[in-house]
């Protein structure tokens, strides 16, 4: 890199993951083995989502007919703030040596929770620039997480048990066969990272054919509000299965267990743009061409446990939580901003969520999203940049049964 031998951003926190009305606390690294000629080094706080995908669109007819690109695009900004480090846009000299910027600065209120998705990311980053003149700008960015809070204890059906059935005759040789039937069960829709949902369930078969498996799948539903546009997605977050049910058989599920992994709360309050939900749903796939019998049931998955789960079963009882609890959340007190954005659009959405509770318990631990990691690439980022290339968000996980 020529003069320079490092220029990194480096937080405080080693897990790198914050609530709202929590502050950021980091340094950024600029190493040169010579004196380099700038303007400044600054540092940029940028907390926003985005949605964006394409679609084939074919118009006209014969000769006329022609297939165009349409892209659908969605934006929210959280905040943007320029904080100057060194410097003050005017040419100066930053001398050889290793140079280290303290940085602070409050997250505002409200903020969603961090999310990557297929079409669609809610991103938290701080991003380095070292601003030279008639010369390339050199980069550098970090990417951190947001947890919102979701507590589990003001959902009014969290507590409760869900319970759903379903049946449908299948037909064989034109002749119609005896139904499949099944009833499908849970304790209670309110579930944290770490969690295990015990299953209950009986699947009768009376048909005539074989039942080539069940299985209950814990699927995230994602849904992208683009202008004048919507896109639904679904991806498997956990799966149990059980083997063939002969024709005149039956199987039951006794409080068989699924492990909720690390994944983004329902709902993502304070995100417009791009909403989660989840779904639990008992599949039995009947052999030959039919379509599956199912039985979804809604969960709530949160950032805080239920009290009186957590207390009866694991024994833990939980303390105060005052990271989440600041004192004051107002605008930035470390770090003072000549503009702090458009955050009247940071508003929780339905269903409402007050502010943390003064009960709130610390997790245990965060952990990576189970989806894995995604390409935190922009259309600014080049060969000057440096610092995340690829991120996986974590969120808060709960393991008091180990």
């Amino acid at each position: 890199m020529g003069k320079l031998n490092e220029f990194s951003i480096f937080l405080n926190n080693p897990q790198q993951v914050y609530y709202s009305g929590q502050h950021i606390d980091g340094t950024v690294v600029v190493d040169l083995n010579e004196a380099m000629k700038l303007r400044c080094v600054s540092l940029r706080f940028e907390g926003k989502a985005n949605v964006h995908w394409t679609e084939q669109h074919t118009t006209g007819s014969g000769k006329s007919r022609r297939t165009e690109t349409r892209h659908y695009y969605a934006h929210e900004d959280y905040f943007n703030f320029d904080l100057m480090l060194f410097g003050s846009g005017q040419s100066t000299l930053l001398q050889a040596g290793r140079h280290t910027f303290p940085f602070s600065f409050l997250l505002p209120p409200n903020l969603p929770s961090s999310f990557e998705g297929a079409f669609g990311n809610v991103r938290y980053s701080l991003k380095g620039k070292i601003d030279r003149p008639w010369k390339f700008d050199h980069k550098t960015k970090k990417l951190f997480t947001v947890v919102s809070v979701l507590d589990l204890n003001e959902q009014t059906m969290a507590m409760s048990p869900a319970e759903g059935g379903n049946e449908k005759n299948l037909c064989c040789l034109c002749c119609k066969s005896g139904p499949i039937s099944a009833t499908f069960r849970i304790d209670r829709q309110g579930f944290v990272p770490g969690e295990t949902i015990q299953l209950s369930a009986e699947i009768c078969n009376h048909s005539s054919r074989k039942m080539k498996a069940s299985r209950v799948r814990l699927i995230m539903y994602i849904m992208y509000h683009a202008i004048q546009k919507k896109r639904s997605v679904q991806q498997d977050v956990a799966v149990a299965s059980h083997q063939a049910i002969l024709p005149g058989d039956s199987d039951i599920w006794n409080r068989e267990p699924l492990h909720v992994p690390p994944i983004p709360p329902s709902y993502l309050v304070g995100c417009s743009i791009i909403d989660i939900k989840y779904v639990l749903q008992l599949e039995v796939d009947p052999a030959g061409p039919a379509f599956d019998l199912e039985v979804p049931l809604e969960l709530i998955i949160g950032t805080i446990p239920l009290r009186q789960v957590v207390q009866q079963q694991y024994g833990v009882n939980l303390g105060p939580f005052s990271a989440v609890q600041p004192s004051n959340l107002g605008p930035f007190s470390a770090v003072q901003p000549s503009n702090l954005g458009p955050f009247s659009a940071v508003q929780p959405l339905a269903p409402a969520v007050s502010q943390p509770p003064q009960y709130v318990m610390a997790p245990p631990s965060y952990a990576e999203c189970v989806f894995g990691k995604s390409s935190v690439l922009e259309e600014d980022d080049n060969e000057h940049t440096g610092g995340d290339k690829n991120f996986t968000p974590s969120y808060a996980y709960y393991e008091w049964a180990k």
